[in-house]
């Protein structure tokens, strides 16, 4: 979606508040997307299937605001700034998705606008989180002032802007009423606040579009942590090697930059004292060694205390930002599936598995798999945390297993955590995803061949089976691989304790 409205815009030179928002973060990558689309599409990639939910779900949350306003009109995803000129001359006082073209080529298309008896206009901006955003990727009042600017520069006096956001403390419980699922917050105060401020920004964006070439060596996500990156970053710095800096775990930006003003760009270029925590001076050591750091003695010390069976266990859920079953809040997890491996201390590995038919709470899965593990021996998973905080959140829903949930939670060990300290290995690039430990440290497993690739993959299926009339897909072909998907989670940490339990 983005790459269309993209290249669209390169045609038209305009600016959107989406672009403004990329300019915010990498001006020199909204200046390729704009100047240099084909070359800037080869780094930003297809729009993903979750990518669409988010979307598709952002359009129902736009659905149900809507229904705030009984009287708006409705305006084509196409319609023109002469279609809402129109509209508004015809007297109609509320309009959805009106659309206006400053002179300097700013683009807005405005989720809700309301004419006041004073003539003015109150601007709502719809979004589908459960507060106000403000952080480096989303920033919510940011949109709002351009939302503003571009119709002030119209000739409209914007009096009242306000943010429409889902409720947080909305449980859904039947029919879902837009009263109830949404909460509208008056932000004219601080959108007066911040108002001069942005207007430069956004000129100084509008400005930067109209520039011919850039410097193309180098973009500002350069100082930035990796998680920050934009799209294109290696477009912009295609110097940068294998095992970069940017790959320490957890670095922060102060000190990227202070490497980079030392000139080092290769982590086996990272001084000897330079300032790093512990995990991440046993990593740049590995690099330089190209070998392994394993505190073998501490690791099989702790995994001999832990008492059998071990139950080695993994969730995928399905959240939503308009709920789907009963009980639940905007974008809360439910458990939809669950793969249990056991393994007892004669070495004997049994398997339980358990994957949802219908969008409901997990009352039947809780059954079978106490059943399958009783309260016995230590539940193992990967980032425990994730499956703790599902346990917890069950205990509430479903209140009959919350002595077996507590006791999960109470012998639960994070098998992660021995890659965090005492297993670093160069190749794992600073990450201690159970997809990038296997296939390193048990390369005869990948999940390079299944059909579902990750949780948010397994996510996006299972929704889509279950809340798609139109479903392509084959359900049983799509149920197997959904199973292989989860079942490998599990096998793949049976393995790595196994080969961190070996000679």
């Amino acid at each position: 979606m983005y790459i269309v409205l993209g290249l669209k815009a390169v045609a038209m030179k305009q600016l959107t508040k989406t672009d403004f928002i990329q300019y915010l973060r990498c001006p020199e990558s909204l200046w390729l997307a704009k100047n240099k689309p084909v070359e800037a599409s080869q780094f930003i990639g297809e729009f993903s299937l979750f990518l669409e939910k988010i979307a598709q779900e952002g359009y129902e949350v736009e659905g149900y605001a809507k229904k705030l306003f009984p009287n708006g009109k409705d305006l084509p995803d196409n319609a023109s700034p002469k279609g809402t000129k129109d509209a508004l001359n015809s007297g109609q006082k509320v309009l959805f998705q009106a659309s206006f073209l400053s002179e300097s080529k700013a683009f807005a298309r405005v989720d809700v606008l309301e004419k006041l008896d004073d003539n003015s206009f109150h601007l709502y901006e719809v979004k589908s989180s459960t507060s106000i955003k403000t952080d480096k990727k989303h920033n919510h009042l940011k949109d709002a002032c351009f939302q503003k600017y571009v119709l002030e520069e119209c000739g409209l006096k914007v009096s009242k802007v306000s943010i429409i956001h889902l409720n947080p403390s909305f449980k859904k419980e039947g029919v879902i009423k837009a009263q109830r699922l949404l909460t509208i917050q008056d932000v004219t105060e601080f959108i007066s606040e911040m108002y001069s401020s942005t207007l430069a920004e956004i000129n100084s964006a509008l400005k930067y579009l109209k520039t011919t070439s850039i410097n193309e060596s180098q973009c500002s996500c350069r100082s930035k942590t990796r998680s920050n990156h934009c799209d294109t970053f290696f477009y912009f710095n295609s110097d940068i090697p294998e095992y970069s800096i940017y790959e320490i775990a957890r670095i922060s930006a102060k000190k990227i930059q202070q490497l980079l003003d030392l000139g080092v760009v290769q982590i086996a270029d990272v001084p000897e004292d330079f300032d790093l925590n512990t995990r991440q001076r046993r990593q740049v050591e590995s690099v330089k060694d190209q070998k392994i750091v394993f505190n073998k003695s501490g690791v099989r010390n702790t995994l001999s205390a832990l008492s059998f069976p071990l139950h080695f266990v993994d969730y995928e859920t399905f959240a939503s930002a308009i709920p789907k079953t009963d009980g639940l809040g905007p974008h809360r997890q439910m458990v939809f599936q669950v793969s249990v491996h056991t393994l007892l201390e004669n070495g004997q590995l049994t398997h339980f598995e358990w994957l949802g038919d219908q969008m409901e709470l997990p009352v039947d899965m809780l059954a079978k798999m106490q059943e399958f593990t009783e309260l016995s021996g230590t539940f193992v998973s990967w980032n425990a945390p994730f499956e703790m905080g599902r346990n917890s959140e069950m205990m509430r829903l479903i209140p009959q297993f919350e002595n077996y949930l507590k006791y999960m939670n109470g012998h639960m060990y994070d098998l992660m955590e021995v890659f965090k300290q005492d297993y670093v290995d160069y190749r794992f690039r600073g990450s201690t995803s159970i997809k990038k430990v296997l296939p390193v440290v048990c390369p005869e497993f990948s999940y390079s061949d299944l059909k579902i690739q990750d949780g948010g993959m397994a996510l996006d299926t299972w929704g889509r089976l279950m809340l798609d009339a139109n479903f392509l897909g084959d359900p049983q072909e799509t149920r197997k691989n959904l199973l292989d998907y989860c079942r490998l989670d599990t096998l793949a940490m049976v393995e790595i304790y196994r080969y961190l339990m070996g000679d």
